[in-house]
C-alpha cells in the first residue's frame, strides 16, 4: 500500500534472521473475526495476551478494509465508513510495510481471513497466502472431524503450513 504517492522501493533479498525464517506470525481469523489460528515464528517481544492481540488484529483489519472501500475512486456508493461490506466487495489492499514488518493479507470469498506478518523486505505474498488457503481447505475444511468456526487442530495442517511458511523468502 502506498500513501501520499511516493514510490515504492523494489524490494531487496530479505535479510536474513535468526532461524533462517522471515515469518513472524500468522493469524486465520473466520467471517465473525473469531480467531481460528494464531501461529508465531519470530516474535521477539510480546506486550499483549493473546485475546487483545486478535481483537486488535481483526479491528485493524476491519478499518483498514473500510478506510480502502471509501477512498475507492471508482465505486460512487460508498457507503459510510465502518459499514461491513461483503468479501469481494469495494476495494481491497493486500499489505502495508513499516520499518519493522510487512503485514500480507488475503480474504477469501467465504470471508476467512489470512493474515501473515513478515520482514519488511518480504516480496508480495499473494501468491503465498492463496497457497496457503488452499492448504486450509485441503487439511481442514475438507476433514470430517473439524467443526466449522472452532480453533484449528489439525496436526498435518499445522506441520505442512509451518514447513511452508519457513520456505518463504
Amino acid at each position: 500500500m502506498q500513501f501520499f504517492g511516493a514510490s515504492e522501493i523494489s524490494p531487496s533479498p530479505a535479510a536474513p534472521t535468526a532461524s533462517g525464517n522471515n515469518a513472524h506470525m500468522m493469524y486465520i481469523f473466520n467471517r465473525n473475526g473469531v480467531c481460528l489460528l494464531y501461529k508465531e515464528w519470530n516474535r521477539p517481544l510480546k506486550t499483549l495476551d493473546s485475546q487483545q492481540d486478535h481483537k486488535l488484529m481483526f479491528g485493524l483489519l476491519f478499518s483498514l478494509k473500510s478506510l480502502t472501500a471509501k477512498m475507492d475512486p471508482t465505486d460512487a456508493d460508498k457507503g459510510n465508513l465502518g459499514v461491513p461490506q461483503l468479501p469481494g466487495q469495494g476495494c481491497s489492499f493486500h499489505s502495508f510495510r513499516t520499518n519493522t514488518y510487512k503485514l500480507s493479507f488475503m480474504e477469501s470469498p467465504s470471508g476467512v481471513k489470512i493474515i501473515l506478518v513478515t520482514h519488511p523486505r518480504t516480496g508480495d505474498l499473494r501468491e503465498s497466502l492463496k497457497y496457503i488457503y488452499n492448504l486450509y481447505v485441503e487439511y481442514v475444511i475438507k476433514n470430517p472431524l473439524y467443526n466449522p468456526g472452532s480453533t484449528i487442530r489439525c496436526e498435518l495442517f499445522n506441520t505442512t503450513l509451518d514447513q511452508y511458511v519457513r520456505s518463504i523468502s
